[in-house]
């Protein structure tokens, strides 16, 4: 499906991203009713999750087996998270402030988010893109990770306890409706979408 000017509110069900006028679509029905619109970037994981795309038989497809494994500071936080590879290796690890390993961890759980690839794509388009990881005041454990361009700009809140440890904030599309607060650009992204805090590495 191509999402028209007459449709041009739509949402992708999974990343939540307004889709673009002319932005082709498929739909997939979570759980075998309402079918849901769902970005290119993000039709892999509705399939893993068994999602049904539309016009396909109607028995779900087998999700793959998502295996968890440990990353290197899963123990230091009793927890352990999926993702590719991590942002630092153990031996940074050990040398890291409370501040950067609650960096590391943010990054890491981003990383592993459906959300690094939307701003992949996004950053295809606008070219690189600041970010940065602030921690949320009042709230422990919590940050907020923040994408920004010119003319476009995205907010995550990465909650390491939570069942959904990262989901869409905020966003905007003037980078001064951004509090100066989350503006102190201490991370980068890779050209991947991998979130990289700005910590020494040697």
């Amino acid at each position: 499906m191509r999402v028209t000017r007459s449709a041009a509110t739509r949402t992708c069900a999974i990343c939540e991203r307004t889709l673009l006028m002319g932005e082709h679509t498929v739909r997939f029905s979570p759980g075998g009713g309402d079918y849901v619109d769902v970005c290119p970037l993000c039709q892999d994981i509705a399939l893993e999750h068994g999602w049904v795309r539309e016009g396909s038989p109607t028995t779900p497809t087998v999700p793959r087996d998502l295996r968890r494994r440990k990353l290197p500071w899963a123990g230091l936080f009793g927890t352990q998270r999926s993702a590719e590879a991590p942002v630092a290796a153990e031996p940074i690890l050990r040398r890291l402030s409370d501040l950067e390993l609650d960096l590391v961890e943010a990054a890491d759980l981003f990383n592993a988010s459906p959300y690094r690839r939307t701003v992949a794509g996004i950053a295809k388009s606008l070219g690189a893109p600041k970010a940065s990881i602030v921690p949320l005041s009042g709230v422990s454990g919590e940050m907020i990770v923040s994408v920004a361009w010119e003319i476009s700009w995205y907010q995550y809140r990465v909650s390491p306890d939570s069942a959904q440890p990262v989901r869409l904030a905020e966003r905007g599309h003037d980078l001064g409706e951004l509090e100066s607060s989350f503006q102190g650009w201490n991370a980068s992204l890779a050209d991947d979408g991998r979130l990289m805090p700005d910590i020494a590495r040697v």
